[in-house]
């Protein structure tokens, strides 16, 4: 049998996914538990629809890198488009409260899930700009046609497709492409140096890290 807890958890999940009004009087009645219980697991209404936007983001996040970079990235760009369609009402709660100037906790593993895949791109000398630039620019493109698609009767998965192969065109060069000039080869150093700093002192780590930016851009 599940704890209050696990019930309030599903109570929240299944009418949010339903697109419905989470009350806390309605979720607590479906759960089978009173108020103080809520407050006393989730200290508030908010506390509790946090906690299971985040678990199910979390779902979707989760995915282990295969060793190619490019392939990871639009299976990525594809899961944030299936999980946006799929959980509608969640995806809207997630993107469409943004607070200038505050950026969203629950949402913060996607884009460091694909910083990551950035990174590891560079240290194949496949990335044309930096990381943590790449995943903004790709984000943004993927936040913008799931939202779109949402809109539709249909969804057109094709325009999905196009979307991704332009963001992605944007930041990467392709395997056959060799990194020839000198920011796309600092951005592939300063990768290598951050995966493996061998004998260097956090200070040099440090330095060159700020010198090989400076060249990458």
């Amino acid at each position: 049998m599940q704890n209050a807890r696990d019930r309030l958890l599903l109570a929240a999940a299944e009418m949010l996914d339903g697109g419905g009004t989470v009350s806390t009087r309605a979720v607590c009645e479906r759960a089978g538990v009173q108020a103080p219980t809520l407050y006393h697991h989730f200290g508030s209404k908010q506390g509790l629809i946090d906690a299971v936007l985040n678990h199910g983001f979390t779902q979707y996040t989760a995915v282990e890198s295969s060793g190619d970079p490019l392939g990871d990235l639009r299976e990525g760009w594809d899961r944030h488009v299936r999980f946006g369609l799929e959980h509608p009402s969640f995806y809207g709660l997630l993107y469409g409260r943004a607070e200038p100037g505050k950026p969203c906790a629950v949402t913060a593993p996607a884009h460091a899930a694909l910083r990551e895949r950035f990174t590891e791109a560079a240290t194949r000398g496949l990335l044309k700009v930096p990381a943590d630039d790449a995943a903004e620019q790709v984000l943004a493109a993927n936040v913008g046609v799931t939202l779109t698609l949402i809109s539709r009767p249909e969804p057109d998965f094709a325009l999905s497709e196009r979307v991704r192969e332009a963001a992605l065109a944007g930041v990467l060069r392709t395997a056959t492409e060799s990194p020839t000039d000198r920011a796309s080869t600092a951005l592939t150093l300063r990768a290598l140096v951050a995966d493996d700093p061998g004998d260097l002192t956090p200070g040099e780590r440090a330095l060159l890290g700020e010198l090989l930016d400076r060249l990458a851009r």
